[in-house]
C-alpha cells in the first residue's frame, strides 16, 4: 500500500532531535512516498519582526526537503489572532516555501484544568471565537491556503461555528478531534466518546472539513501505553480505537479521511510500523479503492500534492 503520511514533525531542540533520516528509519519497510510536515515551533528566526519569526521554520524545512525529496508539503504557524494583518506573514511563508507551503496550524488546544498541559502556542480560552482570529482564518481562504486544527474535544463546537461562518477556508482536523483521556477526563471514556461523537457528527456536516485519523498514540489520550516497555501492539491499537476510527470513516466518508502518523509524538506508545499495521487491520474489510483513499489519495488531494 502506497502511503502519503500527512502529519509528522521535524525538530532540532537542545534536548531532542528528529530529522528526515530519523523518520525514514522509523518508516523502513513501508512504502511511504510523500509526507507533510506540520509545525512544531522549531528553527524560528531569532531576529526581525516577531510575527514573521515562524517563517524560519518553513525556510528550514524547505532546505531539508530539497536535500531529500520525501517531504512534499509544509504546514507552518502564523498568529491568526493578528486578523487581516496576518496576510504579509502568510505571503512570507508562501515565498519561503517555494511551492511547498500549504497552510497554517494555529493550535488552540486549551483546558481550564491545571492537569492538562498548555499547548506550545499557549492559547487563551475561546480563541476561535475572537473576531480577530476569524479575520485571520478568513485570510487563509483568500490566499488559497488551508487551516490545520488541533484542539481538545470540548472545544469542537468552536470549530463548528467558525467553519459555518467561513466555509471558504478549507480545514483539516488533526488527531480525530482530540478525545483526550487524562486529568478530569480520566476514567470517563464512555461519556467522553459520546460527547465527542455528537460534535464530530456536527463537523461532518461541514463539507469544508477533512479529518486526520491518528494521534491515537499520544499519552494525552489516556491509554497509558507510553509507560510500558515496547508500547502497544497493533492488536491493542485496533481494540482501543478501531470502533471509533471505523465510525469516523463511515460518518465522514473515505474521501474526507486520511491516516496520519503524528510521529515522533506517537512514538511514545508504538512504533511507526505498528501504527500503520493497526490502520491496515482496521480497514481490512474495506475495498481497495477505499483503502487507497485513506492511506494516500485523500491526503494528496487535501494538501494539493498533485
Amino acid at each position: 500500500m502506497e502511503i502519503c503520511d500527512p502529519h509528522h514533525h521535524l525538530w532540532e531542540y537542545p534536548h531532542s532531535v528528529y530529522l528526515i533520516d530519523d523518520l525514514k528509519r522509523d518508516a523502513a519497510g513501508l512504502q511511504v512516498t510523500k509526507t507533510v510536515f506540520v509545525e512544531c515551533g522549531s528553527a524560528y528566526r531569532t531576529a526581525g519582526p516577531e510575527a514573521e519569526r515562524p517563517v524560519g521554520e518553513t525556510e528550514w524545512v524547505r532546505r531539508l526537503a530539497a536535500e531529500d525529496g520525501l517531504v512534499s508539503a509544509i504546514v507552518g504557524f502564523a498568529d491568526l489572532s493578528l486578523g487581516a494583518a496576518v496576510e504579509p506573514v502568510l505571503r512570507a511563508h508562501v515565498e519561503a516555501g517555494d511551492g511547498m507551503f500549504r497552510g497554517i496550524r494555529h493550535v488552540n488546544a486549551w483546558d481550564g484544568d491545571d492537569r492538562i498541559r498548555p499547548s506550545h502556542t499557549n492559547p487563551p480560552p475561546d480563541l476561535m471565537r475572537q473576531p480577530a482570529f476569524a479575520d485571520g482564518f478568513a485570510a487563509l481562504g483568500r490566499l488559497g491556503l488551508s487551516f490545520d486544527a488541533w484542539m481538545y474535544f470540548p472545544q469542537l463546537p468552536e470549530l463548528v461555528d467558525l467553519v459555518r461562518a467561513h466555509p471558504e477556508t478549507p480545514v483539516i482536523l488533526d488527531h480525530i478531534g482530540g478525545p483526550i483521556g487524562i486529568g478530569p477526563y480520566a476514567g470517563r471514556r464512555d461519556d467522553i466518546l459520546a460527547e465527542w461523537r455528537a460534535s464530530m457528527s456536527d463537523l461532518a456536516a461541514c463539507e469544508s472539513i477533512v479529518l486526520k485519523l491518528g494521534g491515537i498514540g499520544m499519552p494525552i489520550f489516556g491509554m497509558g501505553w507510553h509507560r510500558r516497555d515496547g508500547g502497544a501492539s497493533a492488536d491493542e491499537l485496533v481494540e482501543a480505537w478501531g470502533p471509533e476510527i471505523r465510525w469516523l470513516i463511515e460518518t465522514f466518508g473515505v474521501d474526507r479521511c486520511m491516516f496520519e502518523s503524528n510521529f515522533p509524538v506517537d512514538k511514545a506508545s508504538c512504533s511507526y510500523r505498528t501504527l500503520w499495521d493497526a490502520f491496515d487491520l482496521m480497514t481490512a474489510d474495506a475495498s481497495e479503492g477505499e483503502r487507497q483513499a485513506l492511506f494516500h489519495d485523500t491526503a494528496v488531494r487535501a494538501y494539493r500534492l498533485g
